[in-house]
C-alpha cells in the first residue's frame, strides 16, 4: 500500500522502531490514554518526521539512507522514564536516557542531501506515547510509565511510508553496519 498521490509523491519518515516486548506495551498505554495515533503509528525514535518526496527521488533516498546506515554502529537505547513537551504541545513522551547522541548524529545525517530538511522544533530523540488527549489522560501516562526502563540494540533503523488511511508500514530497513566507536 502506498501514499502515492497523482502527482508521485509519497510521505516518509525514517525511525529507530521500539521492539517488542516494549513496543506492544507502548501501544497498549497510547491506547488506553485515547489517543488516536495508537495502532497507526508504531512506537518510535524519530530520525526524520513525516517528510513528502518525489516518487522520482526514491532511488536517491533510498541510496542516501543506505550510506547513512553504512557510516553509523549498531548501539545501545535505554529507554527510562517520562517526560513532557507541555505547555508548548500537548505530549507526553518516554525519554531516550541512553543513545541520545547517536540518533543525534544519525538524524543529522538523515537530513542532508536529497532529506535535507528543516525542523519546526529542535531534535529532542523520544518516544511519544500521549499526543493531543485530554489533561487527565496525559498525566496518566506521565505517571503510568514513569518507571518504564526498557533496553535494547538499535542494529537498524527503518523507513515508514504512510499509507492512505494514516497508517504508516514499513517501506525499507537498514542495517548499522558502521564502525565501532
Amino acid at each position: 500500500m502506498s501514499s502515492e498521490s497523482a502527482g508521485g509523491a509519497a510521505v516518509i519518515g525514517v525511525v529507530v522502531p521500539v521492539p517488542e516486548p516494549w513496543a506492544q506495551l507502548l501501544v497498549d498505554w497510547r491506547s488506553k490514554v485515547g489517543d488516536p495515533q495508537a495502532t497507526l503509528v508504531p512506537p518510535h525514535v524519530t530520525l526524520l518526521p513525516p517528510t513528502e518526496i518525489a516518487a522520482a527521488d526514491r532511488p536517491a533516498v533510498a541510496e542516501h539512507l543506505a550510506g547513512v546506515a553504512r557510516a553509523h554502529p549498531p548501539f545501545p537505547m535505554h529507554l527510562a522514564g517520562t517526560g513532557t513537551f507541555r505547555p508548548v504541545s500537548d505530549v507526553v513522551f518516554v525519554a531516550v536516557a541512553r543513545g541520545i547522541g547517536d540518533c543525534e548524529l544519525i538524524a543529522g545525517d538523515v537530513r542532508t542531501g536529497p532529506l535535507d530538511r528543516p525542523l519546526a522544533y529542535p531534535y529532542h530523540p523520544h518516544v511519544t506515547v500521549a499526543h493531543d488527549v485530554a489533561t487527565d489522560m496525559l498525566e496518566l501516562a506521565y505517571t503510568g510509565l514513569a518507571d518504564l526502563s526498557a533496553e535494547f540494540q538499535v542494529d537498524r533503523f527503518t523507513e515508514f511510508e504512510q499509507t492512505p488511511n494514516g497508517a504508516w508500514a514499513i517501506a525499507r530497513e537498514y542495517p548499522l553496519t558502521g564502525p565501532p566507536r
